[in-house]
């Protein structure tokens, strides 16, 4: 599908449906199902992981729009979303609207760099992207590669940001001063409650992005126990 306007999905949530392995909810028909549900209450589009998952959302959910991607680890990076071709080839053949992918300067698996992967992609196959960043000099990097999204997502998940704390508010201002009007401005990452994600838009994002605070059954319900049990 084409993407929507933008005046449609500004201030929108987009839910980032995903299971950790080995949990019973990564089972292609519940990420499915959770999708659904997730659209039919509201939600302007789903964050996907996994051509599989892409595949069985797109399959039932037609008309949704998915930001996809595919975690892999190597031995040789710290790089882990959507971190070389093969997988944003593979991302993008599954049915994904946009491919997010880590767009921090960080060591890619192979030796590729961001701005090589970004290149070819644009060139050879011309899907949207959405970077992942960690940093403000990050984000206004992509956007001058050319990525069409910019995210908050690996704030606090990067060596350079490991003493900081997700949600990334503090990128948000300085970021949207930046970056060029056309290029959305997503926050992602710690928005645990309702009254955060709006603080998130109020503070320069286009959209918000929540994951485990909607989804995360397995993460969630640890939490509880845990709390619960000291």
């Amino acid at each position: 599908m084409s993407l929507p306007a933008f005046e449609t999905l500004r201030r929108g949530l987009i839910v980032s449906v995903q299971a950790p392995e080995g949990s019973p909810m990564r089972h292609p028909q519940v990420i499915a199902a959770m999708a659904e549900a997730s659209l039919c209450n509201g939600a302007v589009g789903v964050r996907l992981e996994s051509p599989e998952h892409i595949g069985a959302v797109r399959r039932r959910c037609p008309d949704a729009l998915i930001i996809g991607l595919w975690k892999r680890s190597f031995p040789d990076s710290a790089v882990y979303i959507t971190p070389g071709w093969e997988e944003v080839q593979a991302v993008w053949s599954a049915g994904a609207d946009v491919v997010a992918l880590d767009a921090t300067q960080r060591h890619r698996p192979g030796g590729i760099t961001l701005e090589q992967l970004v290149s070819r992609v644009r060139e050879e196959l011309g899907p949207p992207l959405m970077a992942d960043v960690d940093t403000i000099e990050n984000g206004l990097l992509a956007a001058e590669l050319g990525c069409s999204f910019v995210g908050t997502t690996l704030y606090g998940y990067t060596e350079v940001t490991a003493v900081k704390r997700p949600p990334g508010l503090c990128l948000l201002g300085p970021l949207r001063q930046q970056l060029d009007s056309d290029v959305k401005l997503i926050c992602e990452g710690g928005l645990d409650s309702p009254q955060i994600a709006l603080e998130a838009l109020s503070s320069g994002a286009d959209m918000v992005v929540v994951g485990t605070a909607i989804t995360g059954v397995d993460l969630q319900v640890e939490n509880y126990c845990r709390t619960l049990a000291a």
